[in-house]
């Protein structure tokens, strides 16, 4: 019974329309735009995590042909809240927004221009030293996941618009 359930499910799947954003592995519509896409200076530390966040995802050693630009503009913030009758902040958030544009070289159009962003909590301690190093943490996990948006925006963008050279 259950294998006819397993069956009747897979064969359902295969004709809803769903395919694999990465299809065709390093040759496909997705991965050969992406290879193609260099990233901008971003300015500041948030920015130069940012950046190697990006690289390390686009697999950018320096190499290959550059069809695209990845501009990207950081706000960066630390705010308290959670006072105490001390007016000493117990709790901070670290926010993490993005917006950024992908532009085509060849023509300097912008394909895409979008934002993307997280947050975290911080509990502030008595240790001056623990709260700085909780704040660096959270803003290399917040340029991880900041990344990840940015690139799965782009693989999508890239999947519905492939160039005309790279149609299936």
């Amino acid at each position: 019974m259950t294998r006819l359930v397993t069956l009747a499910l897979i064969l359902l799947l295969g004709g809803c329309g769903l395919r694999p954003l990465y299809q065709g592995g390093s040759h496909g519509v997705v991965a050969q735009t992406l290879s193609g896409v260099e990233v901008g200076p971003i300015a500041g530390q948030a920015g130069w995590l940012m950046r190697n966040a990006l690289n390390d995802r686009l697999g950018r050693t320096g190499g290959g042909a550059t069809r695209y630009r990845l501009d990207v503009l950081l706000d960066d913030q630390v705010t308290g809240f959670g006072i105490r009758s001390n007016n000493t902040v117990t709790r901070e958030r670290r926010t993490l927004r993005a917006r950024y544009k992908l532009v085509d070289l060849s023509s300097q159009a912008v394909l895409l221009d979008a934002t993307a962003g997280s947050d975290a909590g911080i509990d502030v301690v008595t240790s001056e030293y623990a709260v700085i190093a909780a704040e660096q943490t959270a803003l290399e996990r917040l340029s991880s996941a900041v990344a990840d948006q940015i690139l799965a925006r782009i693989a999508l963008y890239a999947a519905r618009n492939p160039a005309p050279h790279e149609a299936r």
